[in-house]
């Protein structure tokens, strides 16, 4: 009974090791990825940099005014091209094209109720 037990025993301790080692090595796996993923974020975050300093760099006032005056040809603005609000032309009257399409068919008044009328739908607070 007694070399029965020992033997339970000696194989519960191996069994024990064995678990223990492979939680070991799992973890050790586990902080290699982390260690791994760290390594790709500042690896990403430089990358980020960079590129935000290029687009400093392209975005430049004198950089862009060379290239507007050199690619775009344009004139400089005149005074009779300046104009008040109130000579600007009205907005052209809107139009609901879906209206008169339904008024055409037949279906002009909706049964949908209007914001005024009573029993509508309350505003939501």
């Amino acid at each position: 009974m007694w070399r029965f037990l020992h033997i339970l025993a000696t194989g519960v301790v191996i069994a024990a090791a064995a678990y223990v080692y492979s939680v070991k090595y799992q973890a050790i796996y586990a902080s290699e990825q982390i260690l791994k993923t760290r390594h790709l974020i500042n690896k990403e975050r430089d990358a980020i940099n960079l590129l935000r300093a290029e687009y400093a760099h392209l975005v430049r006032p004198d950089r862009l005014q060379t290239l507007a005056d050199k690619l775009l040809e344009m004139q400089p603005l005149a005074l009779n091209q300046i104009v008040k609000v109130e000579d600007l032309p009205a907005p052209p009257p809107k139009v609901d094209s879906i209206g008169r399409k339904l008024e055409s068919m037949g279906l002009g008044q909706s049964a949908t109720p209007s914001a005024g009328v009573t029993g509508a739908t309350p505003a939501v607070r």
